[in-house]
């Protein structure tokens, strides 16, 4: 039974996962590590201006202890079902809801990867940008953010894979991927069990290859440290 059961929908569900699942994980992603390294730098300034000092920073911890201690369920949720409720005629598509969602929960946990990683970058590279008379602004584009990131690959890898595996959660706001598809499948055939094997199967596959792509971006980089 469940051999016939993949063959029937291995196809419609790794169509999902391409189709929806990946295409989200990268827009989120992406979008993430904007806010990610938006998010450290705030965190990090030691400006004594005004608006960074007594808004932004404040604004910046109060987002990156907002959704790094809540759950994501809830937070997608509260985006898709509760905003539109709160302010009537504004609304938001599944898509967006979910980008939202994923990119501002993994955006406050990759800002976290992204301070430990500055902080791991040689004092002597700080001075050094300093003695050459670039701004605050251009060594931490120039000098620190790159090698920053090579620290931070694995973190960042694993915050991706993560990332792929916990888009089935927009299911539970009516987004179509693998999960979703799972679901309407399942109701479709009556067998829930063979069919989420499936779909766990092919959340295994996309976990595998990234990981195997991670080891091969870990490989690469070190490189360049040797």
């Amino acid at each position: 039974m469940l051999i016939e059961i993949f063959k029937a929908n291995f196809g419609e569900l790794l169509k999902a996962g391409f189709m929806y699942t990946v295409p989200l994980a990268i827009i989120a992603f992406t979008i993430s590590l904007l806010l990610a390294v938006t998010s450290a730098f705030i965190g990090m300034s030691e400006s004594k201006n005004f608006f960074i000092h007594w808004i932004l920073q404040p604004l910046n911890k109060f987002y990156v202890w907002l959704f790094r201690s809540t759950p994501l369920l809830l937070q997608l949720f509260i985006i898709f079902y509760g905003i539109p409720k709160a302010f009537p005629g504004f609304s938001l598509s599944t898509w967006a809801a979910a980008i939202i969602g994923f990119s501002l929960n993994t955006g406050a946990y990759s800002s976290e990867i992204i301070r430990g990683a500055i902080l791991g970058v040689p004092q002597g590279q700080f001075e050094s940008a300093r003695s050459l008379g670039l701004s605050p602004l251009k060594t931490f584009r120039y000098v620190v953010l790159p090698q920053a990131f090579r620290i931070a690959i694995p973190p960042l890898s694993n915050s991706f894979i993560a990332l792929v595996k916990d888009t089935s959660l927009a299911s539970a706001i009516t987004m179509v991927e693998i999960m979703q598809t799972a679901q309407q499948i399942a109701a479709a055939n009556f067998q829930p069990l063979d069919t989420y094997l499936i779909a766990a199967f092919i959340y295994a596959i996309f976990s595998t290859v990234l990981s195997q792509l991670q080891k091969v971006l870990e490989k690469h980089f070190k490189k360049f440290d040797s």
